[in-house]
């Protein structure tokens, strides 16, 4: 933050914007009671593991009746914001389609690159809301079922974790039949325990997840062709996965293969391959050496076959 404030920022995505923040520009502060004291509106990006830390620090320094935006992975963070909050914040749940690389520039500026495309969600019913995030390089539009949005959204982002375990970009890694068939496999586990327990994943942009394990498991030409309509991915993109390996950082797999787990033991479905790549994240932030580099026989093990 202060790097920010000091240099300022520069912002890039992949459809060619680059701006660049002239140095207090932009106010920063990591003080909570500053932050929050006049804000208005509160958009929480926190990993999922920091959600009741931050809930506590908005009901201690936010006046009453203050929106409070959930634009985080996994599908309890709302919910867990609320519970804090009770009636003392309108607690809105969103989503976010696009994942943001950070870097910095010569001269130390502090780069955020947007690394995929897609528009973000926030629950139907505050157009003020819409209309405010709705910027260019943010597209946002409302949805009427976030729950489903956030089962749909999970559902792709089990992918974040076999790419931190392979170490490559996004790109290279999906490019590689027997990643998308590891993928295909925690997505069918996803789907059935959903399926059980009576909940319908929303479709993100134009990737249906009921129809995501299908196109994960074609030849090579016919995914690349088929994935022509999906939203596009930079190709020094990796998931935010991988940077938390990278930067020795906790990740959020409780939060994504845990949840599916958790899912798939109430509704008595299997989860084999989620639980496998659950304990493969574990071991590889208790090594703190990265992104571990493995290949997807050292991740599919007996479990699914690459062939």
């Amino acid at each position: 933050m202060h790097a920010i404030t000091v240099n300022g920022l520069r912002i890039t995505d992949r459809d060619g914007r680059d701006a660049t923040l002239a140095p207090g520009r932009i106010t920063t502060t990591t003080d909570p009671a500053t932050a929050l004291r006049d804000a208005t509106l509160v958009l929480v990006t926190v990993k999922s593991n920091a959600t009741p830390v931050m809930a506590h620090l908005i009901a201690r320094h936010t006046a009453p009746g203050e929106t409070v935006v959930s634009l985080q992975n996994g599908t309890s963070n709302a919910a867990t914001l609320q519970r804090i909050l009770g009636t003392t914040a309108r607690v809105v749940p969103g989503m976010v389609p696009f994942n943001i690389l950070q870097s910095r520039d010569a001269g130390d500026i502090p780069h955020m690159h947007r690394a995929t495309s897609g528009r973000i969600r926030v629950a139907a019913g505050m157009p003020s809301l819409v209309s405010t995030l709705d910027i260019p390089g943010m597209r946002t539009a409302a949805h009427r079922d976030m729950t489903a949005v956030a089962w749909g959204k999970l559902i792709l982002n089990l992918n974040n974790a076999l790419n931190a375990l392979s170490g490559l970009t996004l790109q290279q890694q999906l490019a590689d039949r027997r990643w998308r068939l590891i993928l295909a496999a925690q997505a069918d586990e996803a789907l059935a325990a959903l399926h059980a327990t009576g909940i319908k994943p929303a479709r993100i942009d134009r990737t249906s997840p009921n129809l995501m394990p299908f196109g994960l498991r074609l030849p090579n030409a016919l995914f690349k062709l088929a994935s022509a309509a999906a939203p596009a991915i930079d190709p020094q993109a990796r998931s935010s996965m991988w940077e938390d390996l990278d930067r020795r950082r906790p990740t959020e797999i409780a939060h994504l293969q845990g949840a599916i787990i958790d899912l798939a033991a109430k509704a008595g479905t299997h989860a084999a391959m989620n639980a496998r790549v659950h304990d493969l994240i574990r071991a590889a932030e208790a090594a703190r050496q990265g992104a571990p580099g493995l290949t997807p026989e050292d991740v599919a093990g007996n479990i699914v076959k690459l062939d």
